[in-house]
């Protein structure tokens, strides 16, 4: 499997009709958000606390005028040194704060969509702290070519009555946001990842690598605005 061929496939298909949020919540009303280690603003708010967060994302959706933030492609965060789940390696090349994902942040309970026709993977509840929560994974193919789509931070309610195999159309609601107290303790938001070979992995897959394994997961976790077509759209 190649990003090479992942890009020309996914080139084909309109980003304005991929939606993986409430598809009442038009894209113009999305905004850029840093959660960097570089942003200076975080570092007047404590990072470790899902609701110091929180109310720093709101603001900034204030301050733009939107309804969702969104970002996290590749960022190296500060925020996962709250939890040994990401900190018990041994040396800054294998900690893990580099994200793989794109994060959409918004209220606890809004739709969570399929951005493609496909079918259910995989589903668990990672209860590490800081890890994903509730999460979805869903197998899509496109032709001859095999790819993943993983949705994290989900409501617990989500999970019930789903059935591994079953057919999903592009923009059935899949899910609801969860909240902090079952979301690994984020403020409200989609960890939104695609995976081209998810090899053994069910239910989860790594949504945050080292430097030392960075090249590896970047060619196998596309950027998901390949997909989602928001990078021109920041206010």
């Amino acid at each position: 499997m190649s990003i090479e061929k992942f890009q020309s496939i996914i080139k084909k298909i309109e980003s304005a009709s991929v939606f993986v949020l409430d598809a009442s919540i038009p894209k113009r009303d999305y905004v850029g958000l840093d959660l960097s280690k570089n942003n200076a603003a975080l570092q007047m708010i404590d990072v470790s606390s899902s609701a110091d967060i929180d109310g720093y994302i709101k603001q900034h959706l204030k301050n733009k005028n939107g309804k969702v933030a969104y970002g996290g492609y590749l960022e190296t965060r500060g925020l996962y040194q709250r939890s040994t789940y990401f900190k018990q390696q041994s040396s800054s090349l294998t900690e893990r704060n580099i994200h793989l994902g794109l994060d959409l942040w918004t209220v606890a309970g809004t739709s969570v969509l399929s951005a493609l026709d496909g079918e259910i993977h995989s589903f668990k509840n990672n209860l590490n702290h800081g890890d994903y929560g509730p999460t979805l994974i869903l197998k899509h193919q496109i032709a001859d070519f095999i790819f993943y789509t993983l949705y994290g931070h989900l409501s617990l309610a989500s999970l019930s009555g789903l059935k591994i195999g079953k057919k999903i159309k592009q923009g059935e609601m899949i899910a609801q946001l969860g909240t902090a107290e079952v979301n690994g303790d984020y403020s409200p938001h989609l960890h939104f990842q695609c995976i081209l070979d998810i090899a053994n992995f069910s239910g989860d897959y790594p949504g945050v690598s080292s430097i030392e394994t960075l090249a590896f997961y970047q060619n196998n976790c596309p950027n998901p605005n390949f997909l989602l077509g928001l990078d021109s759209l920041t206010k």
